[in-house]
């Protein structure tokens, strides 16, 4: 039941990747309104800028993550976790994803482990909101 918790909140992080997804999209939709004839200031330019980057690193995180949520949901269904965990690091080394074949951590410890990328995501995530919040506060008022 562990490991389907784990999978359950790891889950979670497709809707904070839906949240930052359009949170870098609208930074890049402020970078390129210059294409428009729009003046930007440089800070908030910056700002956009950083919130890009913010974007692109919350998306490795969620790639991550969503790929330890499908683990996870495998072998919470697994009738031999024993064998499917060996299984899985091989997989995971052949497939140079993994420095080692043999992994000597336990289920709790790879628990923690993948709740510690979905928190990762989630800093990213609120780095985000933070800036494009700085960000639009710096925008001039039209009176």
């Amino acid at each position: 039941m562990n490991l389907f918790v784990v999978a359950t909140l790891l889950g979670r992080g497709k809707q904070l990747e839906r949240l930052s997804d359009g949170l870098t999209l609208l930074a890049l939709a402020y970078g390129l309104a210059p294409l428009l004839g729009a003046p930007l200031q440089p800070l908030a330019s910056l700002l956009c800028c950083v919130l890009l980057m913010l974007g692109v690193l919350h998306k490795y995180w969620a790639i991550r993550v969503a790929v330890d949520a499908e683990l996870f949901a495998r072998l919470a269904d697994s009738s031999d976790l024993a064998a499917d965990t060996l299984a899985l690091d091989r997989a995971l080394f052949e497939l140079k994803l993994k420095p080692q074949a043999a992994d000597a951590r336990a289920w709790p410890a790879r628990s923690q482990a993948a709740l510690g990328l979905l928190r990762r995501q989630a800093v990213c995530l609120g780095l985000q909101l933070t800036l494009a919040l700085a960000t639009l506060l710096m925008l001039p008022l039209k009176g």
